[in-house]
This record gives C-alpha cells, sequence and structure tokens, in this order.
C-alpha cells in the first residue's frame, strides 16, 4: 500500500437496498435516529448504516478482528473511504472493510484496500491536526465501485464547529454491531474538535462525525473522524477528532487525482 502526501463536497447519493437484509438495517438505522432525536450521553448500539463499516485485517481470505471504523465518502470514482490515519499506519498486511457489519454479517459484501492517503504532516511528525487519512478500495474482478453499493457521506472541509449537533458511529472492538450517539460538538483547542458520548472504545476510531443525516439513508456531511488527540480520546466518554480542513482537503484532492 503506497503512502502518499495529496475538496470537494459532492452530489448526494440515494441509496437503493440492495436485498431485504438491507432494508432491515436501513430501517434499524432510521429507528436508531428517531431515538436519538435529542442529544445524549450514551451511545446505543443499533443495526447500523450503509456508508459506515468495519475495518478488518485480512489473511488467505479470512477475515481477523475489526479494529478501526471507516465511511465510504463521495467522491467521482465513487471508492474512496475516510478514518483516521493512526488506524492505518504500522498496519501490514490486507486491510478489508465490511460497510453495514452487523452481527457478522457483510450485507454490501467485503471490499479490499487498495491505497492509503495520509498527509505529510502525519507521515512526518503524527501531526494529532493530520489524523485523517482517505482508503481506496474495490472489490477483485468486479469495477463496480462501493459507492454505488452503499451511498456515500460528503466530506465538508473548513465548515464552522458551532452549534454543530452531530451523530457519531463507530464499531467497538469487543462488539459484533456499532454504537451511535448525538451531542453537540465542541473545540476545546485549535485544530481538534471534541465529541462527548460514553461507549467509543477502542475500535471506534475513524468512525465520522456526521451533521445534517438523513434519516433514510443514513448519509449526511463528515466534519470529522474519531482520531486527533489522544488518538481520539483516553476515555470512553471523550472523543476527539482533526479539524478537516485545507490539509484534508489537498488530501482528498489527491486521492481523487489517483483515481
Amino acid at each position: 500500500m503506497a503512502l502518499v502526501t495529496a475538496l470537494a463536497v459532492g452530489a448526494v447519493v440515494t441509496l437503493t437496498p440492495a436485498n431485504g437484509a438491507a432494508s432491515d438495517i436501513a430501517t434499524g438505522f432510521v429507528r436508531a435516529v428517531r431515538h436519538l432525536a435529542a442529544p445524549s450521553r450514551d451511545g446505543q448500539a443499533f443495526a447500523g448504516t450503509p456508508a459506515v463499516g468495519a475495518l478488518f485485517t485480512a489473511s488467505a481470505g479470512r477475515l481477523g478482528q475489526h479494529f478501526c471504523t471507516a465511511s465510504v465518502v463521495d467522491s467521482p470514482a465513487g471508492d474512496l473511504l475516510i478514518t483516521a490515519a493512526h488506524c492505518v499506519t504500522g498496519t501490514s498486511g490486507t486491510i478489508e472493510f465490511v460497510p453495514g457489519y452487523h452481527g457478522s454479517g457483510r450485507p454490501y459484501g467485503t471490499w479490499t484496500v487498495t491505497e492509503v492517503y495520509v498527509d505529510q504532516a502525519w507521515k512526518s511528525s503524527s501531526s494529532d491536526d493530520d489524523d485523517f487519512a482517505f482508503l481506496r478500495v474495490g472489490q477483485p474482478g468486479s469495477s463496480v465501485p462501493v459507492q454505488d453499493v452503499t451511498g456515500a457521506e460528503r466530506l465538508a472541509t473548513g465548515t464552522p464547529v458551532s452549534r454543530q449537533l452531530v451523530q457519531v458511529i463507530g464499531y467497538p472492538n469487543a462488539t459484533d454491531q456499532p454504537v451511535t450517539c448525538r451531542n453537540w460538538l465542541k473545540q476545546p483547542m485549535a485544530g481538534q474538535l471534541e465529541f462527548d458520548c460514553g461507549g467509543y472504545t477502542n475500535g471506534t476510531s475513524g468512525g465520522p462525525f456526521l451533521s445534517e443525516v438523513d434519516q433514510a439513508t443514513g448519509q449526511g456531511l463528515v466534519l470529522g473522524v474519531i482520531g486527533g488527540d489522544q488518538q481520539g480520546g483516553d476515555t470512553p466518554q471523550v472523543s476527539y477528532s482533526a479539524v478537516l480542513g485545507a490539509n484534508a482537503a489537498a488530501l482528498y484532492e489527491r486521492a481523487v487525482a489517483d483515481g
């Protein structure tokens, strides 16, 4: 996997569930979001949403342990994910992405990471303010991009965070289902966002901070991903993200150009 240095907010993608299982997951997501109409103190397990999934190690075609979270992000080729840079730094072997993962099910298939893009500031010094990465994924023998199957979140860089109510989704290592929670964003220091809600344990790193979420599709604007300060936070109750600014926009453009 190449590590390279590299804005655009894409169009909304309408999701059509691929099968009955996918429809059940979408329905479960809608119910979860309705339960989260107001800010919450603790994340709750739910059935997942199509464009967010778990990252797995893999060997000889078999999935190992899931270890981080990633999201499909809208792009012209439809093959990009966003996650935290610390999730993919020092990782060897094959990485697989399972969107909508829930209870060991793979309703939208398994997608292999073929390229990893991190910012130069992260490569040189593991800067907390650059703890984000874009991943290119595909399926052997298929030209169908993941975005055509799952829909996509839309990247939002340089977005003011004041008074932003966000939904954060992540996959704890200890379970086979994601957690979700809504709360107001904070900006405790320059370059960092803070989200307070319990239940975000190891494995939720890379999970998206989503605003303006469509209840029918689970699609929204990605304002950040769990990472940054303390690689996302030292406790399950407080999660951080690097602010997605000019560096994130440039990295996204580099990934798009390479595609």
